[in-house]
């Protein structure tokens, strides 16, 4: 397997462990080892993300990549006020404001590589 499908699966199992210990709660089952599971996610989805690289030279595509460091972060956060301030949901607008982030880097990182490739192919077929 190779470095970027490794990232990429931890990245989707981490997300899926974020989702499920942060539905747990808002349903009332609340206990101490779903604040560490959120954290331990947390940490790989951070890690993987710090791992991750963009090699080209789009400017853009590379502040993106950035934007996902900056959603890991703030996950890693979240995660960190469960333990915090346990109890309250304070942690939720941390965890919904690196989801937004790492939902529109997604769809821009997406779009960017999309549109680099049709230029790529327009300068292909003019020579």
């Amino acid at each position: 397997m190779t470095r970027e499908k490794i990232t990429d699966l931890a990245v989707a199992a981490g997300m899926t462990v974020i989702v499920v210990m942060a539905v747990l709660p808002l349903l009332d089952i609340n206990e101490m080892w779903m604040r560490w599971a959120f954290a331990a996610a947390a940490a790989v989805v951070l890690v993987a993300r710090f791992i991750q690289r963009y090699d080209g030279d789009n400017i853009r595509i590379q502040r993106l990549y950035r934007m996902n460091i900056v959603a890991a972060l703030m996950f890693a956060g979240s995660a960190a006020m469960t333990f915090y301030n346990p109890g309250t949901n304070d942690w939720l607008a941390l965890l919904l404001a690196g989801a937004v982030l790492q939902i529109y880097a997604a769809f821009a990182i997406d779009h960017e590589q999309a549109k680099n490739n049709n230029d790529n192919n327009n300068k292909q077929n003019q020579v």
